[in-house]
């Protein structure tokens, strides 16, 4: 206890003895103290969860549980759709035109950027204790943490499940099926195992806890009970346009069809594949199974977060890196800049703001979790600086004038500007597409060319960055990768 304390209390004529005193002291500790965090990453999850209601019928009650104890931010995008540039970005608060991270395939981040303070490292030199389990960055990145361990997946253990015989050999993860395996023995078992330990330790610090599930990325595997929750019979396929890709620019169609972003004749498409293999329903089956076993595996984690001593001064933060197609516009996974590969699920919660349980409309990015939680946790903003915007007026007030829209970019050039009604999509030759979420929120009608627009255009093109860091791993595979066409 400071002098001042003590002579508060003696001046009151408080007489305590000495376990007393550690009583005060305890109390004062945790009233100046920075509130924990628990940092909850996913992999591909798009709105197929109850709260937002991409699938119906979809049982994901814990996640669900967690929006309505928070804010549920049901118009939140990616930085980019896929996961490397994304999580860089989320990490570092800097968009991929900053950061040079455009793709997978991207050098190692540090080579770009050897002097930013990414989350973890600035958060440990602000007083915190950082532990990272599981999938958090792409790579591990141990060295960033204080403590950090990652559980390796399954896929290219497992026999081919679901007949797919690939076009590339090195696409292992093009998979599905139930596995006779324990919820424990997954990666997302394995993870939540070790959080609970890390809950029981005591820290003379704030905890910064970052947990990071592989679920639901394909290779989708999950216990048997999870498939039986949703039988064949019962699937409801997405809705689809005939000839969904007539009014889009042929850089557009070839992000389509690409596999692993690699450019791809229609025929041999993932979607195609599917359909010759009459296993769409399967497909959709699986992924509903492996998000409900994500689900149960955050619910076992935020019940043992709840039961320890960190959750009664905490914020929880729960995001995913970019969203998944199914069959939307011809494609499967995620890759491209539409709807369903950048809008992802993000949930604030925390016991300095009273709001619960509403939800915001307003777009937002993943690189707002960065500044977002510095100011939740009165952390100075690192020296490099910040792209993203604090949350915390729609935190307070879901209503609040938001005046920021969501970018996302995919290969240097290509960017996707999410306003609340609209995504105007800008390639890198030029073309152009434009969607209106008031009257078509599959974005199967689209109006760059009417004239009708050119407002709605300009005024979105001033979202578009002033200028790109230079990618020649793009440069050098433009005739390879759809995202680095010509």
């Amino acid at each position: 206890m400071n002098r001042r304390d003590f002579l508060k209390f003696t001046s009151m004529g408080v007489v305590v003895n000495e376990h007393s005193w550690i009583n005060i002291l305890d109390k004062l500790g945790q009233a100046e103290q920075k509130p924990n965090v628990l940092f909850i990453a996913v992999d591909d999850l798009n709105d197929w969860i109850g709260c937002l209601r991409g699938y119906t019928g979809v049982k994901t009650p814990h996640i669900d549980k967690l929006a309505s104890q928070g804010i549920l931010f049901a118009n939140a995008h990616s930085p980019a759709p896929v996961c490397y540039p994304s999580r860089t970005s989320l990490m570092t608060g800097w968009y991929p035109s900053k950061t040079g991270i455009y793709l997978n395939k991207s050098p190692a981040f540090r080579e770009l950027m050897p002097n930013i303070k990414t989350i973890p490292e600035h958060f440990k030199e602000q007083g915190y204790h950082t532990i990272s389990g599981g999938k958090v960055f792409h790579e591990q990145e141990a060295q960033l943490w204080d403590e950090s361990v990652f559980f390796p997946r399954i896929f290219g253990k497992v026999p081919k499940l679901n007949g797919i015989k690939d076009v590339y050999p090195e696409d292992e993860s093009f998979d599905w099926g139930p596995l006779d395996i324990s919820e424990d023995d997954m990666p997302g078992g394995k993870t939540v195992t070790w959080a609970k330990e890390i809950l029981k330790r005591e820290y003379d610090k704030p905890l910064f806890l970052a947990v990071g599930f592989h679920e639901p990325h394909m290779a989708w595997y999950a216990p048997k009970k999870y498939f039986d929750m949703y039988p064949l019979d019962s699937i409801t396929l997405p809705r689809v346009k005939e000839n969904d890709l007539e009014d889009v620019p042929p850089i557009a169609r070839q992000m389509a069809y690409s596999h692993l972003g690699k450019s791809t004749p229609k025929e041999f498409s993932d979607h195609q594949r599917i359909l010759d293999k009459d296993l769409w329903k399967s497909a959709v089956q699986a992924f509903l199974a492996d998000i409900s076993y994500l689900d149960a595996m955050i619910g076992n984690l935020l019940a043992a977060f709840h039961q320890s001593q960190y959750a009664e001064n905490a914020i929880i933060v729960f995001w995913s890196d970019n969203g998944f197609h199914l069959g939307e516009k011809n494609h499967w996974r995620k890759a491209t800049l539409w709807e369903e590969a950048t809008r992802v699920p993000l949930i604030f919660t925390s016991t300095k703001i009273q709001t619960q349980g509403q939800i915001c409309q307003h777009p937002v990015s993943l690189i707002d979790i960065y500044p977002t939680l510095l100011e939740l946790c009165g952390v100075p903003q690192p020296a490099h600086g910040l792209e993203g915007h604090s949350l915390v007026p729609l935190l307070k007030n879901v209503q609040y004038e938001w005046q920021h829209v969501a970018r996302t970019t995919y290969g240097r050039g290509n960017h996707a500007i999410r306003s609340k009604d609209w995504r105007y999509i800008r390639y890198k030759d030029g073309s152009e597409e434009l969607y209106d979420h008031r009257s078509d929120s599959q974005e199967w009608d689209n109006l760059a060319a009417q004239e009708s627009v050119a407002k709605t255009k300009n005024e979105l093109l001033q979202f578009l960055p002033i200028s790109e860091k230079s990618d020649n791993w793009c440069a050098d595979h433009s005739k390879e990768y759809a995202a680095c066409s010509d």
